[in-house]
């Protein structure tokens, strides 16, 4: 496997999330001249732009973020940490907040503080693929320090640390390196759209598969004798052949894909009116919660968050259900409102069928 070599604050960098779903043009050309200031190098007008808007939109949590960037390019880690911790405190919802505490702890050479972040954002988003990779690496310094202090302790095991130790140096080997000790703005391609002013359209029904129809093998034609052809035979007027009807087997998948949408609408009207009977009540015994945790200490976080709030709605649009026997994928884009926040992703569903009561196994964000 072909290595790829860098430091630890090249690749904990700060995600600037610019990618805007609805947003009025005022704001989004605010967030843009923002970003692009910290990509020219210019962080000290970038946080003075950032003060002066947000003087007018103080809870706005996007120009919150773009200051805390701001913030920690200007040379103020600590004022970076106060508004980004601010920020997972306000809207635990989003896992950037946390990404970029990681990156400020990382710095810091903070490496369990900087674990303890990435953990959380992999709790609120586990499809976040940036957090994953940096907890890898972050792992991969806590050991560099855990195998060196197995050599000051104990300097006979020489011969099995000291190559698992030039394996890791060799992963942070300075050639990658940017600016040591400094994370890089950055605003990635693609970045989710996490702040949205605009909901999207009502969920769409979907419409079951039509049945396929089978096909027609034609009849050759034989080859005809060169012989006079026969008058023409009048023109008979034949009725239309009825189409063939649908098989039990797709009205039997139609209806469970109608089962499984109708399961995943539940689901959502349940959180909106913060019922969590119905809400935890559509999870599936086998349910596996993020973040390693017990049911029991999931399900008294998911109460926590929904029933804390005032105000919470939830849309589903572009639903497309996808069975198998008794397992389905449901695939949304999801709309999450909650008091100031307003979150816009896409998200994955796993059901499985128990007596014909279609239940949640896995739940994933992004992709």
């Amino acid at each position: 496997m072909k290595q790829v070599r860098r430091t630890l604050p090249r690749l904990l960098r700060l995600l600037a999330l610019t990618a805007l779903l609805g947003t009025g043009a005022a704001q989004a050309d605010d967030y843009t001249e923002i970003t692009q200031l910290i990509k020219a190098g210019k962080p000290a007008d970038a946080l003075a732009k950032a003060d002066q808007r947000l003087a007018a939109n103080p809870r706005d949590p996007q120009l919150r973020f773009l200051r805390g960037v701001a913030q920690a390019d200007s040379g103020k880690p600590a004022d970076a940490i106060t508004t980004f911790t601010k920020l997972t405190e306000e809207y635990p919802e989003l896992p950037e907040p946390y990404n970029n505490l990681a990156v400020l702890y990382a710095n810091q050479n903070q490496l369990d503080k900087a674990r303890t972040a990435l953990e959380m954002a992999i709790r609120t988003n586990p499809s976040y693929a940036t957090a994953h990779e940096n907890l890898g690496d972050i792992y991969a310094k806590l050991a560099s320090q855990a195998y060196n202090k197995a050599l000051q302790l104990d300097a006979t095991n020489a011969n099995s640390v000291k190559p698992k130790l030039a394996l890791i140096r060799e992963l942070f080997a300075p050639e990658a390196a940017g600016k040591p000790g400094r994370p890089a703005a950055a605003a990635p391609a693609t970045a989710p759209a996490v702040v949205a002013t605009q909901r999207p359209a009502p969920p769409a029904a979907v419409a079951p598969a039509p049945a396929p129809t089978p096909a027609t093998t034609p009849t050759p034609i034989p080859a005809s004798a060169p012989t006079a052809a026969p008058a023409p035979a009048p023109a008979i007027a034949q009725a239309p052949t009825p189409a063939p009807a649908a098989t039990p087997a797709a009205a039997s998948d139609a209806a469970a894909v109608q089962a499984v949408t109708s399961a995943v609408q539940a689901w959502a009207a349940a959180w909106s009116a913060k019922d969590m009977q119905a809400y935890l009540g559509a999870y599936d015994k086998s349910f596996d919660p993020p973040g390693r945790q017990t049911r029991s200490a999931w399900e008294k976080e998911r109460e926590a968050r929904i029933v804390g709030k005032s105000k919470i709605n939830v849309q589903l649009s572009d639903v497309t259900v996808a069975v198998n026997g008794d397992k389905a994928t449901a695939r949304f884009r999801q709309a999450y409102t909650a008091d100031a926040l307003n979150v816009t992703s896409r998200k994955t569903l796993d059901l499985v069928n128990h007596n014909g009561r279609w239940s949640i196994v896995r739940e994933s964000t992004g992709g």
